[in-house]
C-alpha cells in the first residue's frame, strides 16, 4: 500500500503544477498538520485515496474552514485496509491558542484512549503533528517533543510513527526517516511517499 504523508509546507509541485501522474497509485494520504485547508481539499478532490489529518499548532482556521472531504482522526483509530491509524495532533504549549498541550495534557489524552486502543488490539501507525521528546525534535519549547509519545511507541511497537512540525530546512542534519526501536519514524515535511510494507521491511532488516 502506497502512502503519501505531508505536513507544514504546501508543495508547489502539486498545488501549482498538478498533473494526474502525481497522485497516481497513492492508496492513502496523511496530513500531519499546518497545511492550508484548501490545499488538503484540493489534494483530496484529485485523489482517489482517502485523506486523513490531524491539527498542527497553526490550524485554528480549520474550525471555520474545514478541509472538505477529508477525515479528522484526532483521538481516533481509523482503519484502512486493515491498517490501524491513531491520530494525536497538536504541539507543546508555548503560547495561548488551540491545538497546543502541556506534557500532562497530552498524556491525559493518551490515557483516555487506552480502552479504545485495547479494543483495536493496538495500532499500526501513529500520526501526530509534534515529534517525540529527544528524537527528531527541537530544543525550543515550541518544537520540543512529547515524552508520552515515546512511552506510547515503546508500549505498542507500531510499524510507523509519522509526524510533522520539524521543517527539514531547520537543519541540514534533520532526519527524514530513522528507527526508534522497532518503529520507523518519518518526518512528513512537505511530502513523503512510501510503501507501507517495503519501507518497514527495509528498515527492520538493518
Amino acid at each position: 500500500m502506497k502512502i503519501m504523508a505531508m505536513s507544514d509546507l504546501e508543495s508547489d509541485y502539486i498545488w501549482d503544477h498538478y498533473s494526474p501522474e502525481q497522485l497516481k497509485g497513492i492508496d492513502l494520504i496523511i496530513s500531519c498538520g499546518d497545511l492550508h485547508p484548501h490545499y488538503l481539499s484540493f489534494v483530496e478532490t484529485f485523489s482517489k485515496a482517502p485523506l486523513l489529518y490531524v491539527h498542527g499548532n497553526h490550524d485554528e482556521r480549520y474550525e471555520k474552514v474545514p478541509p472538505e472531504g477529508c477525515f479528522c482522526i484526532e483521538d481516533k483509530i481509523y482503519v484502512h485496509n486493515g491498517i490501524r491509524i491513531l491520530g494525536l495532533g497538536g504541539s507543546m504549549r508555548y503560547r495561548q491558542g488551540e491545538h497546543q498541550y502541556t506534557e500532562k495534557e497530552m498524556a491525559r489524552r493518551i490515557r483516555r484512549l487506552s480502552l479504545k486502543i485495547k479494543r483495536f488490539g493496538g495500532f499500526d501507525i501513529l500520526v501526530t503533528h509534534a515529534p517525540m521528546y529527544g528524537f527528531h525534535d527541537g530544543k525550543d519549547l515550541c518544537h520540543k517533543g512529547f515524552e508520552c509519545f515515546c512511552e506510547l511507541i515503546e508500549k505498542y511497537d507500531p510499524k510507523y510513527f509519522i509526524h510533522g512540525h520539524m521543517h527539514m530546512n531547520y537543519s541540514r542534519k534533520a532526519p527524514r526517516v530513522s528507527m526508534y526501536g522497532k518503529t520507523v519514524v518519518i518526518n512528513a515535511y512537505r511530502t513523503y511517499t512510501f510503501d507501507y510494507d517495503k519501507l518497514a521491511e527495509k528498515h527492520s532488516s538493518k
